[in-house]
């Protein structure tokens, strides 16, 4: 029975997700970070141990699997060059590889992305596909008990997509919009959680072994629909949004160039173009979460939650600062 996870990226978004599900379990996790500071939302769960470490060092990520039944990988980054991506995804694949041999260690959870091949990664259009791809290539080789997860684009309270959409949309007139024809199945960060938890579970362990699920929402937009329900949600334009302008190529490449010369994480890159070019949506030939035994939540059910709060919130701020100006005259 697995009583100690490691979670590797636990401090992210989908991982403190992870966490308060696996310490409600009553297992043991652990959260490796390099700054103490970046798990101080998860630092208070019982039965969580945050440890200062550097994962990308062999020796001590082979010491921290060691000490745990199994291990769930949650690295990711969305921007950066080929060496970042593959240190990031292909590298640190092939380290936990080497760690679970030398510590006997073989349960692993991998969550990769929807539109990963790891047949041919050479295929695909992107850095960032292109390394999920490998990175799978490598732990699949493996004599590991593995399961991958591939989600769509994750939505939730803390997500940096539709909550981003959102935002600019409360002091942008117009969005002009870099692939709005780019098609996705977004799922809910929760239910992405779940899914991982399933897996680990002893009565799951032989079922979801070697199996990839494509872990995706009930519904399929496009990036305009999309941000125009962020808008929507979030009350802009009195729950009208804004209006969408889809970029042409040449245009939403300029775009992306321009964000990525920005300060800062940038909104868009290009290599998150070039992903775009795969739709993000189920394939079809792997199980999902239903298969696990989830209903997948409707985006309409959960973001206005979270994206209403926002905009109840931008109101009151704005009445406040007119009331203001009303005591100051």
């Amino acid at each position: 029975m697995i009583q100690k996870v490691l979670i590797l990226g636990g401090t992210g978004f989908v991982g403190r997700h992870v966490c308060e599900k696996l310490v409600h379990a009553q297992v043991r996790v652990t959260v490796p970070t390099r700054r103490r500071r970046n798990a101080n939302h998860i630092l208070m769960l019982p039965t969580l141990d945050v440890v200062e470490a550097n994962i990308h060092d062999e020796a001590t990520l082979q010491q921290l699997i060691g000490e745990h039944d199994a291990v769930v990988n949650l690295v990711a980054i969305l921007q950066g060059n080929e060496a970042s991506f593959d240190t990031a995804h292909v590298q640190l694949a092939d380290k936990i590889v080497r760690a679970c041999e030398a510590t006997g260690v073989r349960r692993v959870v991998h969550v990769s992305a929807l539109g990963a091949d790891a047949r041919n990664p050479d295929g695909l259009p992107s850095m960032y596909l292109r390394s999920k791809s490998r990175g799978e290539q490598v732990l699949r080789q493996a004599p590991l008990d593995l399961t991958v997860l591939r989600p769509s684009v994750i939505f939730g309270a803390e997500d940096k997509f539709l909550n981003v959409f959102a935002q600019l949309q409360q002091f942008l007139p117009v969005m002009p919009l870099a692939g709005a024809h780019a098609m996705f199945q977004p799922v809910w960060v929760e239910d992405v959680a779940s899914a991982i938890v399933h897996c680990l579970q002893d009565k799951n362990f032989h079922s979801t072994t070697g199996q990839t699920y494509e872990a995706c929402g009930p519904d399929i937009f496009s990036l305009r629909q999309l941000v125009q329900l962020a808008g929507q949600y979030a009350g802009v334009n009195r729950g009208r949004g804004r209006p969408v302008v889809g970029l042409p190529n040449a245009l939403a490449r300029v775009q992306a160039r321009l964000m990525e010369l920005m300060p800062g994480e940038p909104v868009l890159s290009r290599d998150n173009l070039d992903s775009m070019k795969v739709p993000n949506i189920a394939t079809g030939n792997c199980p999902g979460l239903r298969d696990l035994g989830i209903e997948p939540a409707a985006l309409s059910a959960i973001a206005p939650t979270y994206l209403g709060a926002r905009g109840l919130r931008s109101g009151l701020m704005a009445k406040r600062q007119t009331a203001g100006r009303m005591f100051d005259a």
